[in-house]
């Protein structure tokens, strides 16, 4: 699978086309959806372009990406950036009116477990997310199943993430039941590229978009989303 993550934390000061609004998101989520991506990822925004939980914020960028490619599985983040407090994060999740598809959470984060169980509880994929061997240590404690898994390498030199890569696939748990969670590899900024590579190796799930790069692989500024999944896809994702 080759997923899309269109925005993140990144605003219109980072790159100019950088999707922020519910039409936005959705005007960029169809184009990638028409060039082969399976998933989309996103970051809704408030009126004041800053992330949120809130739960009409979210319904908004879910319903107007489902109404311009129905059936596009769409998550969003839940990193405790947006939310600090951990019993906040939990209430969002059970606030929502409109669910996403899945949903990512950072095991290293406080609270991480309950977030995933808030999500789980409501019938939502949990994405948990991998940052370091420790974060994977701390999932491995978790009694909240996960869906998939997601190793995020945060090295900005390749070497370094490839090298963490492996040691963090390496730590993954075996899966406790007869369903094995699925393994999304990727990396951020100038590791990007890379590790994708990587993943396309081995025959990983991966992901590509403004939020982890604004070059493509030859190290030209990309000018959109959809400029980035069409060298992706060059590079031999699916």
């Amino acid at each position: 699978m080759l997923k899309a993550c269109l925005n993140g934390g990144r605003g219109r000061d980072e790159h100019p086309a950088v999707p922020l609004t519910p039409a936005e998101l959705a005007a960029d989520a169809a184009r990638c959806a028409d060039l082969g991506v399976a998933a989309v990822h996103v970051h809704p925004r408030d009126a004041a372009g800053a992330e949120s939980l809130r739960p009409d914020v979210v319904a908004a960028a879910l319903t107007a990406i489902r109404a311009a490619r129905p059936g596009l599985p769409v998550g969003v983040s839940t990193g405790a950036w947006i939310e600090p407090d951990p019993a906040a994060r939990v209430a969002a999740v059970r606030a929502w009116r409109t669910l996403p598809d899945f949903a990512s959470v950072n095991a290293h984060e406080e609270g991480a477990e309950a977030v995933a169980a808030a999500l789980h509880e409501r019938g939502v994929l949990v994405e948990a997310g991998l940052w370091t061997v420790e974060a994977v240590a701390a999932y491995r404690a978790w009694r909240v199943p996960a869906g998939r898994q997601l190793i995020e390498c945060m090295a900005e030199e390749p070497p370094v993430a490839l090298a963490d890569a492996a040691a963090m696939l390496a730590a993954l748990p075996r899966a406790a039941g007869p369903i094995e969670p699925s393994v999304l590899l990727h990396a951020e900024g100038p590791a990007t590229w890379a590790v994708l590579a990587e993943a396309v190796r081995r025959g990983l799930h991966t992901r590509v978009g403004l939020e982890d790069t604004l070059q493509l692989p030859d190290g030209t500024p990309a000018p959109d989303n959809p400029a980035l999944v069409i060298a992706a896809l060059a590079a031999g994702a699916r």
